[in-house]
């Protein structure tokens, strides 16, 4: 028997975004991503504080700013300053924080 094989339907998460959003460099792509980056440090924030046991309160005292701030950094609500993320980092968590470009 001769099977014929079926074409697959998947994309890539980049081919998804392609399709729906358009290419990088177009207004409606980049303010995607935009908004990704700005969800992946609130994750970011949220999974190191978990790691790290200290609830919302005991973070924002160790790194001088307040509960409410954390729980909108978190949910994506409010963007972050790249000295502020230091002091989260740095004073809240013990760590050193690292950026990196790529182009």
């Amino acid at each position: 028997m001769n099977m014929k094989t079926k074409k697959s339907n998947t994309k890539t998460l980049d081919q998804f975004k392609e399709e729906q959003y358009g290419k990088r460099g177009t207004a409606k792509r980049d303010k995607l991503d935009a908004g990704y980056e700005g969800f992946k440090i609130g994750a970011l924030i949220h999974e190191a504080r978990l790691e790290k046991g200290l609830t919302q309160e005991e973070l924002a005292e160790k790194c001088g700013t307040t509960k409410s701030y954390i729980s909108r950094l978190e949910n994506n609500i409010k963007e972050v300053r790249i000295s502020t993320l230091r002091k989260i980092v740095e004073l809240g968590f013990g760590g050193h924080l690292q950026l990196s470009i790529k182009l």
